[in-house]
């Protein structure tokens, strides 16, 4: 399934699923750009794919969202996939969760999203070919408890992908979001050590707990919400649009 060489931009590219994702592309031609707030750890991602570039950026300022987006289609074609994986999770009962991690929530997980879509949909229109998917969460599809400000960001992003796909649906874009459940990544790392340091639990029983809610019992592997986005931007899946898939073992429907 030799996609032509085509030009992914991918946020929070550094690690965990994106650069999974990153991988995958790169396995059926894709050029990758890699973006994220950590030029170095971007470049050590880099540094084992092929035909990769970075962009350090901060996604939740629109100015360099843009900026960084144009860069690298100057330098390696237009972006015809953009994927939004850029993300950040804080734990806290809803009372404790501080107005500042409110905004910081929407602004990455939301507006950073929002700010590339709008940086790449003028020049997919232009060449009347795009795909765009958004990595949401099984938290934009049900609640959790202790993270309200992270549901409440990621079931704006699943909002936006489905009003997103109606009114690109004659243009030849799709629009559609994947919700992994947990994942082994260092954002589900940093969470078990956070909750078993506020809860006075080992690790190990915080995880257990966190694997039970997948009736497979186990964390979800990055490459396996890979394999969805290139599902999801091959010429076999242009019909789909608006649609929120859940990788997640059963967990939700």
């Amino acid at each position: 399934m030799a996609q032509g060489g085509k030009h992914a931009f991918i946020t929070g590219g550094g690690s965990g699923i994106g650069l999974a994702i990153a991988r995958a592309l790169g396995a059926v031609q894709w050029r990758v750009t890699l973006a994220g707030r950590k030029a170095e750890r971007l470049r050590a991602a880099a540094a084992t794919l092929d035909d990769v570039q970075v962009q350090a950026v901060d996604v939740t300022d629109a100015q360099a969202a843009e900026n960084a987006i144009h860069a690298a289609a100057d330098s390696l074609g237009p972006i015809q996939l953009l994927v939004n994986n850029a993300g950040s999770v804080e734990s806290a009962p809803f009372e404790k969760t501080s107005l500042q991690a409110w905004r910081e929530s929407l602004d990455l997980n939301l507006m950073g999203t929002v700010h590339c879509i709008r940086s790449v949909l003028p020049e997919m229109k232009k060449v009347g070919h795009g795909r765009i998917v958004n990595i949401a969460s099984t938290a934009g599809l049900v609640g959790f408890r202790y993270v309200s400000s992270y549901v409440a960001s990621k079931h704006a992003v699943v909002g936006l992908t489905k009003a997103l796909a109606l009114e690109l649906a004659n243009t030849n874009i799709t629009v559609n979001a994947v919700c992994p459940g947990y994942t082994d990544t260092d954002i589900v790392a940093t969470a078990v050590h956070t909750i078993a340091k506020a809860a006075k639990r080992s690790e190990s029983e915080v995880l257990a707990n966190i694997i039970a809610t997948n009736p497979q019992g186990r964390l979800i592997r990055p490459e396996e919400v890979a394999a969805a986005v290139i599902w999801l931007v091959s010429d076999e899946a242009a019909a789909v649009n608006g649609i929120a898939l859940p990788i997640a073992g059963g967990e939700v429907s």
